[in-house]
C-alpha cells in the first residue's frame, strides 16, 4: 500500500514538472510570437521569435528536468519508450500533461497581451487575412508548401532535434557538463530555426502546436483552425511523431549500439596491461636467477 501511495506520488510529481515545462516553454515562445506579430514588426522579428522558442525550451527544461527529464514534447517521450527510457505506462500521462500545459500556455499568452489582440484585431479573430493571429499560437504552411513536403519537413526536423538531444545525453558519448543539457537542447532548436523554419515555422511538438491550436478553436478563432491549408492541422502531429522515432532508432543504430565495442576494448586494455606486466616481472626474475647462479 505504500508503495502504490509512493509510486501514485511519483508519477503526479512528473506529470505536473512536464506541464510546467511546457507551459513556459509556450509562453515563451508563443509570447515572442504574439509580440512581434501584435506590434506589426516593430518590438520583435524572426530572430526574435527563434531566440524566444530557444529560450522556453531551455527554460522548461530547467524547470523539469531534474523530475521527469525536461520532455515536454510527445515524440521526444515516444522516442524515449522506443529505446527503453521511458516506462510505457508513463508514455499517456507525459503527453496529457504536455498538452495541458501548452493549451495553458497559449491561454497565458491571450491573457497577457488580450488588450493588443483587440486593438489589432479590432475584436475579429481570425486564421487568415491582413489581420490575422492564429498563427501567433499554431504552425501553419507556407503557400509554396505540399502535404508531403510538410509531412517530410516535420520528419527530418524532429528526428534532428531527438538525434541531437540523445546524443547532449548520452553519458558514453561526449555529452555536456552537468547542469548544462538545457542550454545545448536550447540551441538545437536555434541551429533549427534558422535553417528549417522556413516552410511551415518548425513546430516539432504535437503538444506545442495542437494545444495551442485547440485553444484557439475554443478563444474565439473558430474550427477554421483546423479546417485551413486543406485541413493541413494533422501534420505538425503526426509528422513529429514518426520524425521522434527516426532520430532515436538512427541514433541507437549508427551511435549507442557501439558503445559495447567502446567497453569492451576499455576492458580489454587492463587485462593486456597485466599480461604485459606478468610478463615483465618473469623476464625480471629469470635474469636473477641467472645472475645468482652465476
Amino acid at each position: 500500500m505504500k508503495q502504490h501511495c509512493v509510486l501514485k506520488h511519483g508519477i503526479f510529481k512528473e506529470f505536473l514538472a512536464e506541464f510546467l515545462g511546457t507551459f513556459v516553454l509556450v509562453l515563451f515562445g508563443c509570447g515572442s510570437v504574439a509580440q512581434t506579430v501584435l506590434s506589426r514588426n516593430t518590438l520583435g522579428e524572426s530572430l526574435t521569435i527563434h531566440i524566444g522558442f530557444t529560450t522556453g525550451l531551455m527554460m522548461g527544461v530547467y524547470v523539469s528536468g531534474g523530475v521527469s527529464g525536461g520532455h515536454l514534447n510527445p515524440a521526444v517521450s515516444l522516442a524515449m519508450v522506443i529505446l527503453g527510457k521511458l516506462k510505457i505506462w508513463k508514455f499517456p500521462i507525459y503527453v496529457i500533461a504536455q498538452f495541458l500545459g501548452a493549451f495553458a500556455g497559449a491561454a497565458g499568452v491571450f491573457g497577457l497581451y488580450y488588450d493588443a489582440f483587440m486593438d489589432f484585431t479590432s475584436g475579429i479573430l481570425s486564421v487568415t487575412g491582413i489581420n490575422a493571429t492564429g498563427h501567433i499560437f499554431a504552425s501553419y504552411p507556407g503557400r509554396h508548401l505540399t502535404v508531403l513536403g510538410g509531412f517530410v519537413d516535420q520528419v527530418i526536423g524532429t528526428g534532428m532535434l531527438v538525434l541531437c538531444i540523445l546524443a547532449i545525453t548520452d553519458g558514453k558519448n561526449i555529452g555536456t557538463p552537468k547542469g548544462m543539457e538545457p542550454l545545448a537542447i536550447g540551441l538545437i532548436i536555434l541551429g533549427i530555426s534558422v535553417s528549417m523554419g522556413m516552410n511551415c515555422g518548425y513546430p516539432l511538438n504535437p503538444a506545442r502546436d495542437l494545444g495551442p491550436r485547440l485553444f484557439t478553436a475554443v478563444a474565439g478563432w473558430g474550427m477554421e483552425v483546423f479546417s485551413t491549408a486543406d485541413y493541413w492541422w494533422w501534420i505538425p502531429v503526426a509528422g513529429p511523431l514518426i520524425g521522434g522515432i527516426t532520430g532515436a532508432v538512427v541514433y541507437f543504430l549508427l551511435i549507442e549500439l557501439h558503445h559495447s565495442d567502446h567497453s569492451e576494448k576499455t576492458l580489454q586494455e587492463p587485462e593486456e596491461e597485466e599480461e604485459e606486466e606478468e610478463e615483465e616481472d618473469s623476464s625480471l626474475k629469470d635474469k636473477y636467477e641467472m645472475i645468482t647462479m652465476s
